[in-house]
């Protein structure tokens, strides 16, 4: 490959050019593009296409157009390093092309023909998705004898949504990295730009809780699926840091690009998460772990939640209110590539249970007075849907059963700098996840287990030890009594966590002192003094009215289920629940709900592989407390599978419905029921 930078390097000296003296690298699946206004001995564009390593360059006179009926001549010249779609500054006079050099557009591109083939027919069509050039272009061999030797080419606009008829490219005289005009390249002078007050910063932690607050002074947002990232851009320059301070610009160039677009010349401290939404606006952890593996060409978004530093001003001391204030102003004209979080504020129960029916992680709590201290201090809290935390992989298994991949992931945490077994994951991985951990661990295997309570090898299994640095998300239903996981599944790797940083997360069952007891709101409320407990359930707005005529009330939906509880639990317990909720009444909008919703004790999680091969989540209940709680939850039907979850496969009860009419009385019903039990014995 070195072979295409000879005619590149012959004509420089680099001892007198700053330009990048570079190599032939392998190109990304991701192909970049960059026009360079190259004021030289003749004004001109360089357009130059990453391909095989390198930039594929042509000069362009009169530079590119958006109008389709402008052919522009376009000279075939020497490929460039890849390097040189950085390069902006002065050529010494004297030098091969000296003059100065802006960047006056870049982005990507996607071939639309097979490259090759193209350069070799004289035909090369392709997708440009820059700042200032967008939509479909083509590059046209001069077929003419005259011009043979000279590799000749046009430059055409195809007809598209981004043809723009009397497009004028003097228009544009500035560089979109940069934002500087040619005289100030050429002067050396940048743009006057703000500084940060602070280089590193350390991301604020939430607290994970199983009830909300009842103080007003909260927000809520959304709890997304994806890598925090906190976001330092001055100077134009990115740098785009992880939990555990890495940088990766890298794996989110495109990203890097919009936020230094966005930013221009000032300085500001941004804090999110970088996700991948789906057409429903939901977060998805595995399309982004894709992303990231292949480098698929999908777009990818930064949620941003909070603002630490603007123009050269620390806001982390800021209310998180005054910082959410300046933020939205901010984020008015982002562009597509960032989104502001938006928020409620107050009683979010409801937004909760809506957030998890939808499939959502959960959500995290704010003070609205709260600083940024970078701490797990309880001014932020989480509250999920599901249990899901990251664990360190400390080895895996192979069994008879499955001798091409993992069977099972032997997970960890860190507990006073011991490594301490947890469990084991066996779902959730497909093939190209194992190859993708397998190939990971390959440099990490040890001969001894690194656990302190290692697992003993089954009869059916051979267990590889690794040195404990790979960390997996995992999704599971419950710690057990031996404080091991139940039914955990793989959900992804998280590249930027630190497996040292990971131990066992615990909800707590009461918010900290700092929280009950808060300082820095505007008129704290107590709690709603009319909740009342029942078998130690809190039962919040018991004189709700669920059924009209007659009134049946919250309270009394609660009340009878306690009383029918011991009668009813051994029909109900340990066997998988649909249940039918009417938080706001039988006259709203009830739903039917089989999947588990938030993180009370008193519905116990499982596991269940569906028909199409992927896992869902179920629930069922042990004890009658979870009636009580299913009611206080909004539950007016009960429905169970006819087996136990001992034997899922075997049904051991059948179900006889009866639907009466609507007139019917009621005692007609009860002596049907009493005939057909007859009838039975």
């Amino acid at each position: 490959m070195a072979d295409k930078l000879t005619e590149y390097t012959r004509k420089r000296d680099f001892q007198k050019t700053s330009e990048p003296a570079g190599e032939a690298k392998s190109s990304a699946a991701d192909l970049r593009f960059v026009i360079q206004h190259h004021l030289a001995r003749a004004d001109h564009y360089d357009f130059r296409l990453e391909w095989n390593g390198v930039l594929l360059s042509w000069a362009v006179p009169k530079g590119p157009s958006l109008a389709t009926i402008d052919k522009r001549l376009a000279v075939k010249v020497e490929d460039h390093p890849l390097e040189y779609r950085n390069f902006e500054g002065t050529i010494p006079a004297g030098e091969y092309g000296g003059g100065t050099v802006m960047l006056w557009d870049e982005g990507f591109w996607q071939p639309l023909v097979d490259v090759e083939e193209g350069l070799e027919k004289g035909e090369l069509k392709f997708y440009l998705n820059g700042k200032r050039l967008k939509g479909h272009f083509a590059l046209i061999k001069w077929k003419s004898a005259q011009h043979k030797e000279q590799n000749h080419w046009l430059l055409l606009k195809e007809k598209d949504e981004y043809v723009e008829a009397s497009y004028d490219i003097t228009e544009f005289n500035t560089s979109v990295r940069t934002g500087r005009m040619m005289e100030e390249i050429t002067a050396g002078k940048t743009k006057d730009a703000t500084t940060n007050p602070f280089k590193k910063a350390a991301p604020q932690l939430a607290l994970l809780v199983d009830s909300m607050p009842q103080e007003k002074n909260w927000v809520y947002e959304v709890k997304y699926d994806g890598y925090r990232i906190l976001a330092f851009i001055e100077n134009h320059q990115v740098r785009l840091m992880t939990r555990n301070n890495i940088d990766y610009l890298d794996k989110f160039t495109e990203l890097g690009t919009a936020l230094a677009e966005f930013a221009g010349s000032r300085s500001m401290v941004l804090d999110g998460e970088v996700v991948m939404l789906d057409k429903k606006g939901k977060s998805s952890f595995q399309a982004l772990q894709s992303y990231l593996n292949q480098h698929k060409k999908l777009p990818i978004t930064y949620i941003v939640f909070d603002l630490l530093s603007l123009d050269g001003k620390d806001l982390r001391d800021e209310p998180l209110a005054t910082r959410k204030k300046l933020l939205a102003t901010l984020m008015e004209h982002a562009p597509a590539e960032l989104m502001l979080s938006s928020y409620i504020e107050n009683d979010a129960n409801d937004i909760f249970q809506a957030a998890c029916e939808a499939g959502l992680e959960g959500l995290v709590g704010k003070q609205r007075g709260s600083s940024y201290n970078g701490k797990r201090d309880g001014s932020w809290i989480k509250i999920k849907c599901m249990k899901r935390q990251e664990f360190v992989i400390g080895g895996y298994t192979l069994t008879d059963k499955r001798s091409d991949g993992i069977s099972a992931l032997l997970l960890g945490v860190y507990e006073n700098d011991s490594f301490v077994y947890v469990g084991r994951a066996g779902t959730g991985m497909n093939m190209e996840d194992m190859q993708l951990i397998l190939k990971k661990l390959k440099s990490s295997i040890r001969v001894t287990p690194a656990f302190t309570n290692a697992p003993k090898e089954r009869s059916n299994e051979k267990i590889t030890w690794v040195k404990p640095d790979l960390v997996a998300e995992i999704q599971f239903a419950e710690w057990t009594e031996d404080d091991v996981l139940r039914h955990p599944s793989f959900k992804g790797l998280r590249t930027d966590k630190d497996a040292k940083a990971v131990s066992r997360e615990r909800a707590d069952k009461e918010l900290p002192t700092a929280l009950e007891n808060p300082t820095n709101f505007e008129n704290p409320k107590k709690a709603n003094n009319t909740d009342i407990v029942i078998a130690e359930i809190k039962i919040t707005h018991p004189d709700k009215v669920l059924y009209q005529s007659p009134v049946v009330t919250k309270l009394d939906v609660v009340k009878y289920y306690e009383k029918v509880a011991a009668r009813m639990l051994p029909y109900v317990e340990k066997r998988i629940l649909s249940v039918v909720r009417c938080p706001r009444g039988i006259k709203e909008a009830c739903f039917f709900m089989k999947h588990p919703v938030g993180t009370s004790e008193q519905i116990v999680r499982i596991a269940i592989d569906e028909n199409d091969g992927e896992e869902d989540q179920y629930f069922y209940l042990e004890q009658a407390t979870g009636l009580i709680y299913e009611a206080q939850m909004g539950t007016i039907e009960f429905h169970t599978w006819g087996s136990s979850i001992k034997s899922l496969e075997k049904p051991d009860v059948m179900v006889f419905d009866l639907d009466p009419d609507e007139g019917m009385d009621l005692s007609r019903v009860r002596q049907g029921v009493r005939d057909l039990k007859g009838i039975l014995d």
